[in-house]
């Protein structure tokens, strides 16, 4: 970012659009993203990794673990420039990509997330289709602001996050009247 001072005026130009850093989602291999989200973050990274809490069960003991909400999948937020830096990241399989390209994740996707895992709601994933809903808002509770499409399941109302490059779907259980229509 450059500035220049001209008498008592101070202009900033600010970087291109294309070399803003934007949100993309990497894919990782298997049970590693931990790992790679430590090693980005140890090279100046900026990395979200979604955790949601659960126990686990084995034939000794019950554990509560924070395990990534969407397996094998981080999001960063770079530059195209630091592209390579993510790519040599051990552990890096890939950028969620769209015609070639990777492909950017909008801001409130990511927030819609973060809203998410901080709230004490259920949450489970699925990659089912849905057939477009009701665009809704959560305007009560712990979700307030999260917005998503509505699909009716019998007595429960589900609010549906997608994550639109991942084919994935981010699910929720919230009462109704918690709902406002967009």
């Amino acid at each position: 970012m450059d500035s220049k001072k001209n008498g008592n005026t101070v202009t900033i130009n600010h970087l291109p659009k294309q070399h803003e850093p934007k949100w993309y989602a990497v894919y990782t291999n298997p049970r590693a993203e931990k790992q790679v989200r430590d090693r980005l973050l140890e090279v100046g990274v900026n990395v979200f990794l979604p955790l949601q809490k659960t126990y686990r069960i084995w034939s000794d003991r019950k554990k509560l673990v924070e395990v990534p909400l969407l397996s094998s999948y981080i999001f960063v937020k770079v530059t195209p420039l630091e592209f390579l830096k993510v790519y040599q990241a051990p552990g890096v399989v890939r950028f969620v990509t769209f015609e070639g390209q990777p492909a950017p994740i909008p801001e409130k996707q990511i927030d819609n997330l973060r809203l998410l895992i901080d709230s004490d709601a259920e949450i489970e994933v699925s990659s089912e289709k849905f057939d477009p809903g009701d665009n809704v808002e959560v305007v009560r509770g712990s979700l307030i602001g999260l917005t998503g499409e509505l699909i009716q399941i019998g007595k429960n109302s589900r609010v549906v996050v997608r994550i639109d490059r991942l084919d994935q779907n981010v699910i929720v259980n919230i009462p109704m009247t918690f709902l406002r229509k967009l």
